[in-house]
């Protein structure tokens, strides 16, 4: 069966026989509304193409901000621009967002012009559909069709409040070369409550939950759902809700909430890592769909290997990150009753710690890791290679005992059901304390991941709980953008983020084994003035006279 998940990446595919002689030898960005909307399809078959095309305007993960020297292109995610991880390659794309060098000039994550673009062509979709003769076996099909693309539209608006604040609404507006392109900007509050809106209006229109295998990758009610639950905690959380308003806390549980108990189809997969390597699975809201590939052990893994395996270990996790990992008992390792050993420091830790992260000792292509000083992973005098210690391993299939990589199913996922849990947690707490039922939440993560005891300590406050919360959900997200939003929400990118960030060097001793000693990996900084928002493109500034920059750019 043919998926949809195939129709994305290919753009516009599967057409019916062609009643315009040339239409198939026309490039997509040269086809005009009356091929799209042609009055002549019945089954609205270039229309639905056209709506796939939009749906490629989704987040896309992984390693997607790019950086060019030379004619080689690499990408980096977006987390080695948090105290997460930070770039393989020094001097790299992402390193303006840590240096202070981004700017209304030097973009990074320019995502403006992508998002309008999106919103433009699901208006053009809504003011067109119409005109399509669809059969009577299609109206359901066609209703669908409707609510994905408002969805797609509160979508593109969600990503470009959370960096920018408050953009120009247009409405169903097709802004053509005659209208007044001036447009001033709406508040945040607009914003966010014209997405919600669209949420409300779509959300018993869309496809139910769980999707039939032939729309893997289709919105549906659970993905409308799932947006409404992020966009509310965001809301309710420090940065744009300074005053602590319960009843936005409030709220944001409460949607989440309305998504724990929507279907039994949706829930935690029993294995954290087939969540990532499987297409279809029962934690997956939704993911952007790709064909399989081997890109992700190409760019992430090691750098000690050759031929068919050869990759670029392109991330480089810090000692941050690993510290924040638990000892398998669900003990920090700061905890002198956790069993944590210096000298082997990366022996009985919480379980995701092997599938996020490659250390020292790993297995990888039938070897063990080397990011000892002068080990194969970490060999010196080449440009890219481990500035830290260590390398992603999340997302990545296991191919410790292969000898070559063989094509995986890589979706970068949008939103899955563990973030709902931890939202809930998060929003419940803040508004009621640790209850029950926040406990159980954040339980219900650390029993999936195999923490023995997996249980929290009784009697926390809401502040330790707090604590607790986010530390479960830097873990449990890492390399999934989320960290990087997550600082800014709750006002803490000032603290993690002005400083040093470490790695650890690691030498072989000749009598056997090897030393550890942390290290200063990166300097960070983060100028709180004004890099909780982005700076609105140069370019759009002087194209529209009416929108104003954001404050200290």
């Amino acid at each position: 069966m043919k998926h949809f998940i195939y129709i994305l990446i290919g753009g516009l595919l599967c057409l019916t026989a062609c009643k315009k002689s040339n239409i198939e030898q026309t490039p997509l960005e040269k086809w005009t509304e009356d091929i799209i909307f042609d009055p002549t399809d019945s089954l609205g078959n270039y229309a639905k193409n056209f709506l796939n095309d939009i749906y490629t305007l989704l987040p896309t993960g992984y390693n997607r901000i790019g950086t060019t020297l030379g004619s080689v292109t690499t990408s980096d995610v977006l987390d080695a621009a948090t105290d997460d991880a930070i770039s393989s390659k020094a001097s790299s794309t992402i390193e303006s967002f840590t240096n202070g060098r981004i700017s209304p000039f030097s973009l990074v994550d320019d995502a403006w012009d992508k998002n309008y673009k999106g919103i433009r062509k699901v208006n053009m979709f809504l003011a067109n559909i119409g005109k399509v003769p669809f059969l009577n076996s299609m109206i359901v099909e066609k209703n669908y069709w409707i609510a994905e693309s408002r969805f797609l539209r509160a979508m593109f608006y969600f990503e470009m409040v959370k960096r920018y604040g408050g953009v120009p609404l247009l409405g169903d507006k097709v802004l053509g070369l005659e209208d007044d392109l001036s447009l001033k900007r709406n508040t945040t509050e607009e914003c966010t409550q014209y997405i919600l809106s669209e949420i409300e209006a779509i959300k018993d229109q869309l496809r139910p939950n769980p999707v039939q295998d032939a729309d893997l990758g289709r919105i549906s009610k659970a993905a409308a759902l799932a947006l409404k639950s992020r966009l509310l905690l965001y809301l309710a959380s420090p940065k744009y809700n300074p005053g602590n308003d319960q009843t936005k806390w409030l709220a944001a549980a409460t949607a989440a909430k309305d998504l724990m108990n929507l279907s039994s189809a949706i829930g935690l997969e029993s294995s954290f890592i087939n969540v990532f390597l499987t297409r279809k699975n029962k934690e997956v809201i939704l993911g952007y769909q790709r064909t399989v590939n081997t890109t992700l052990e190409k760019d992430n893994a090691p750098v000690g290997y050759t031929d068919a395996v050869a990759s670029n270990g392109l991330t480089s996790p810090t000692q941050e990150l690993v510290d924040a990992f638990e000892m398998k008992n669900g003990k920090a390792i700061t905890d002198p009753t956790s069993g944590y050993n210096p000298a082997n420091p990366y022996a009985g830790r919480d379980p995701r710690f092997d599938k996020t992260i490659f250390y020292n000792g790993s297995d990888w292509i039938k070897r063990k890791v080397e990011t000892f000083e002068g080990g194969l992973d970490k060999p010196g005098g080449i440009v890219t290679q481990t500035r830290t210690g260590y390398y992603m391993r999340k997302f990545l299939a296991d191919f410790s005992t292969a000898t070559t990589y063989s094509n995986q199913t890589h979706n970068p996922i949008i939103f899955r059901y563990a973030e709902i849990l931890l939202n809930f947690a998060e929003a419940q707490n803040e508004y009621a304390g640790p209850t029950a039922e926040v406990k159980k939440a954040v339980e219900d993560i650390r029993q999936r991941a195999g923490l023995v005891p997996f249980a929290l300590a009784s009697g926390l406050s809401k502040e330790q709980m707090r604590e607790v919360i986010r530390h479960e959900r830097r873990v449990e997200m890492a390399f999934e953008e989320q960290r990087f939003w997550d600082i800014r929400r709750w006002k803490i990118a000032e603290q993690v983020m002005n400083g040093k960030l470490h790695g650890m060097k690691i030498v072989k001793i000749p009598a056997g084994g090897f030393s550890y000693a942390p290290f200063e990996a990166a300097s960070v900084t983060f100028d709180a003035a004004k890099m909780y928002n982005y700076p609105i493109p140069y370019s759009e500034i002087t194209k529209n006279t009416n929108l104003t920059q954001n404050q200290g750019w």
